[in-house]
């Protein structure tokens, strides 16, 4: 594998997370679902009443999906700055973005 792959890679993984968590946080989703009548609504929708709940999870991932690459795809441009990143690195920020995402669902343990 090139330089460059692996530095897309080893900032995609640190990245991921951190974006996730905060879209998550902050109702950052690309679109939102609707599944009891399939409707698909750009950025945030709250649910309609009579047609069962929102989706935002797909919405999330895209939004992480897409700002995940386009900085692992700044990272390209500097794989020597990227090599300098430990990979465990990876491992500590996805660990460290748990406690957020655990207090994001706070809502389902708290009725």
């Amino acid at each position: 594998m090139n330089d460059r792959a692996l530095a897309f890679a080893r900032v995609f993984a640190i990245a991921a997370p951190m974006i996730y968590v905060t879209c998550e946080l902050m109702n950052w989703p690309v679109f939102t679902y609707h599944p009891g009548t399939g409707r698909l609504d750009w950025g945030f929708a709250p649910p309609v009443r009579d047609e069962g709940p929102a989706m935002y999870w797909f919405g999330w991932n895209l939004s992480m999906l897409i700002g995940g690459c386009v900085v692992a795809g700044l990272a390209t441009f500097a794989p020597n700055l990227a090599r300098r990143v430990p990979l465990a690195a990876s491992w500590v920020f996805a660990l460290a973005c748990i406690p957020l995402y655990l207090y994001a669902l706070r809502f389902y343990w708290s009725h």
